[in-house]
């Protein structure tokens, strides 16, 4: 293909509009670009198999990161895991790769080709290959080895993605919309409804509802985990400081300088970094601070390694020259005075066993050695002792389920009449789906103006807030359509890409359906 992209060496200025295509270009070319065709395995592994064409890890990671890549170039930031996980990336990114090798092999069945000279085309008018807005050959080669990238590979990988762009072209072309889609918009945009309504919040039913032991025992195996008592320990701890052997402390001068010029940082005056003669008492005292701390922290070690066996604090704590103190069952959210600064302390205190003699534990207050003396675990109350809790909860629950059921069965009641309602005021379509009366809700004011008088009542209720609604068409009035055939053509082109994309994910979700897709849990796992 070489010789068809030398044609373009001279060719004249190509204008045109660069649109980043995040998934369906990246999926493709990576599918091209890191496999080399169907010809090749790729590396050991695999993120998905479909219908026996492989894609391999090393080509799902190359296009995540392309993604994530184009993301933070568009967020302006970096993605954190948490972000990553809301927006399901490497789902997307999977999805997009097995998208386009069912597209690929679909558009082959459908006698869908690419030639040569479109390949070349398409290739001239990438600006990265253009040197005063013309296709250059050269800069063409030099930009390809820059990238590690052999011409062969890149042209494949265009001529399958311009197989891909015709494939999907050829769909969403045969999409259409009908005047009826039209005239349908026109009057969702243009007339005007009144609704009648019955609404049911949780506040509204509660009164009426009254719950046996048996709901409440049922509610509270249910959902154990809302009414768990935390895990309680108490704990037996000594605490060891550095002063309490500084003074027994010396350090050479030899040790002083040392100590001065790993923390040279600390020596500043305001014309800069002090010499060790004008800071040495300063730099000795900071030595023998940091050398007490070390010795106060092995002399722990080894006392709780000595008497780590037998448990044993009172003989560990002894050795330190330390009181042994003890705290009450606390949790881990609510410590013992003592200890309620020591993050660390307590958390150590939660890892460890009953019985089991921990440390040493660092802070900034000392050094600790610690011993669990009691631990209640986690546990769900007997129902008597938490009733009130329970029966709130559950009366919460059990509210909002009844309101829904009222507002459901309001939908038969309002077809038969005989059920006392409110009205709106008359308003129009609004895509925030603000309804007088009742709220917003763009599913509700969906609902209200696909009602005709034929059928006037809404299939579903809704939910707005935390209040159930069933709706009834009272009135619609309808414009008139003297201003349709002006804006028909109009409303057809708006609703055009709506309709091509859903005519793209109808023949997608086929494709899938017809193909055996399997993949590799661990890609796409939390």
């Amino acid at each position: 293909m070489l010789g068809i992209m030398r044609k373009y060496k001279e060719s004249p200025v190509i204008k045109i509009v660069f649109i980043v295509i995040v998934l369906s270009f990246v999926g493709t070319i990576f599918l091209v670009w890191g496999r080399g065709g169907d010809k090749q395995s790729g590396p050991a592994g695999f993120a998905a198999k479909v219908d026996g064409t492989k894609i391999s890890l090393d080509e799902f990671e190359k296009a995540y990161y392309r993604n994530r890549n184009v993301y933070e170039q568009i967020y302006g930031r970096s993605l954190t895991p948490e972000m990553e996980k809301q927006m399901g990336l490497k789902k997307m990114t999977l999805n997009s790769l097995i998208d386009n090798v069912l597209i690929m092999k679909e558009a082959k069945r459908m006698g869908i080709s690419v030639g040569n000279d479109e390949v070349a085309a398409e290739i001239a008018k990438i600006p990265a290959f253009q040197k005063d807005g013309a296709f250059n050959f050269d800069q063409y080669q030099a930009t390809l080895r820059a990238n590690r990238l052999t011409p062969a590979a890149f042209e494949d990988a265009q001529q399958q993605e311009l197989l891909v762009q015709k494939a999907r072209t050829k769909i969403t072309s045969a999409a259409k919309v009908t005047d009826q889609e039209v005239t349908d918009a026109f009057k969702k945009q243009n007339d005007k409804l009144s609704l009648q309504y019955v609404a049911y919040s949780p506040a509204d039913v509660k009164g009426g509802i009254k719950l046996t032991d048996q709901e409440l025992t049922s509610f509270l195996q249910d959902h154990q985990n809302e009414f768990k008592t935390p895990e309680q320990v108490s704990i037996a701890f000594a605490k060891v400081t550095p002063a309490q052997l500084a003074s027994n402390v010396t350090v050479t001068p030899e040790e002083a300088q040392a100590y001065y010029q790993k923390n040279i940082d600390r020596y500043q005056g305001k014309g800069g970094i002090l010499p060790f003669d004008q800071v040495k008492d300063k730099a000795t005292a900071d030595a023998i601070k940091q050398k007490a701390a070390k010795q106060a922290y092995e002399k722990a070690a080894d006392a709780v390694n000595k008497f780590k066996t037998k448990a044993d604090i009172d003989g560990a704590a002894a050795e330190l020259g330390a009181k042994v103190q003890q705290t009450p069952l606390f949790t881990a959210q609510t410590p013992a005075a003592s200890i309620a600064s020591e993050t660390e302390l307590v958390s150590r205190a939660m890892a460890l066993k009953q019985g089991e003699l921990g440390g040493p534990v660092e802070t900034a207050d000392g050094i600790y050695i610690l011993k669990v003396t009691d631990r209640k675990p986690a546990a769900v109350p007997p129902l008597a002792q938490i009733r009130s809790a329970v029966e709130q909860k559950a009366l919460t629950a059990k509210a909002a389920e009844v309101a829904k059921k009222k507002a459901e069965e309001a939908l038969a009641q309002l077809a038969k009449g005989g059920i006392s309602t409110k009205d709106t005021a008359t308003f129009g379509y609004n895509p925030q789906g603000s309804i007088p009366g009742i709220g917003n809700s763009p599913e509700l004011i969906e609902q209200a103006f696909a009602l005709t008088t034929a059928a006037p009542v809404a299939k579903q209720a809704v939910k707005v807030g935390d209040t159930w609604y069933a709706v009834k068409l009272k009135n619609r009035i309808e414009a008139p359509l003297t201003d349709l055939a002006a804006k028909k053509e109009s409303i057809r082109q708006s609703l055009l890409p709506k309709k091509q994309q859903q005519a793209l994910e109808a023949w997608l979700k086929d494709l899938r359906a017809k193909a055996k897709i399997e993949i590799n849990p661990a890609v796409v796992g939390d």
